[in-house]
C-alpha cells in the first residue's frame, strides 16, 4: 500500500520552494480560480467551474490513491508551518499497475506560476518518487505526452529529463492534435 507522501523540492535563486502533496479539500476553491485561466482548460479535459465542480474532481483524485492506479499531487509554494501556500500545479502519475512496464505523467501549471520553473522542478520530484516506489513492481520507463503545438510542455519535457520517443497520431476527443511521445527510464 502507498501511503500519501509529501514530497518537497528546494528553493531556486529565482524560484521558491515546493512542497507536493495529495489534494485536500481545501484546495477545490483555489482550483476554481485557478481553472478560470483559459490557456490551461485549452490543455486539459478537466471542466472545474466552480467549488462543487472542484470538490468532485479534489475526491476523485483522493480515491484514486486509494485505488493506487493515480497519484495526484498538488503543487504549492512552500510556506512556513500554519501557513498554506499558494496553488501553483498539479503533477501525476497514472496508469500504474504492478508488473506494467510504464506509466504515464502529466501536470498543469497555473497562470501565475508559468515559466519560473515550477512545472519541470514538480516533474522531476515525481519520477523520482515514482522510480523509488514502483521500480521493485516492474516500472522501468515513464512516458510524458503532450500536442505538438504545446511547446511549453515540450520545454517541460526536455527540461525533466525526458528523451523524445515519437510523434502520436491525434486521438479525439480528448486528443484533438498529433501528440509527442516523450521517455524517461529508470536509470535517469
Amino acid at each position: 500500500m502507498i501511503s500519501p507522501v509529501v514530497l518537497r523540492v528546494a528553493a531556486t535563486p529565482a524560484a521558491p520552494a515546493l512542497v507536493l502533496r495529495p489534494w485536500s479539500l481545501a484546495e477545490a476553491a483555489p482550483l476554481v480560480e485557478v481553472f478560470r485561466d483559459a490557456e490551461l482548460r485549452r490543455w486539459t479535459s478537466h471542466i472545474v467551474e466552480n467549488e462543487a465542480d472542484g470538490t468532485r474532481w479534489v475526491r476523485s483524485q483522493q480515491q484514486s490513491w486509494s485505488a493506487r492506479d493515480r497519484f495526484n499531487f498538488a503543487v504549492l509554494e512552500e510556506q512556513p508551518e500554519g501557513h498554506r501556500g499558494s496553488l501553483l500545479g498539479s503533477v501525476v502519475l497514472k496508469a500504474v499497475a504492478p508488473g506494467e512496464p510504464a506509466a504515464e505523467v502529466g501536470y498543469w501549471t497555473a497562470a501565475h506560476a508559468r515559466g519560473k520553473g515550477v512545472a519541470s522542478r514538480a516533474v522531476e520530484a515525481l519520477c523520482g518518487w515514482a522510480f523509488d516506489a514502483f521500480e521493485a513492481d516492474g516500472l522501468e520507463r515513464l512516458e510524458l505526452l503532450h500536442q505538438v503545438d504545446n511547446r511549453a510542455s515540450c520545454r517541460v519535457a526536455q527540461k525533466s529529463r525526458f528523451d523524445f520517443h515519437r510523434v502520436l497520431p491525434a486521438a479525439p476527443p480528448s486528443f484533438p492534435h498529433p501528440g509527442h511521445l516523450h521517455v524517461r527510464r529508470a536509470s535517469h
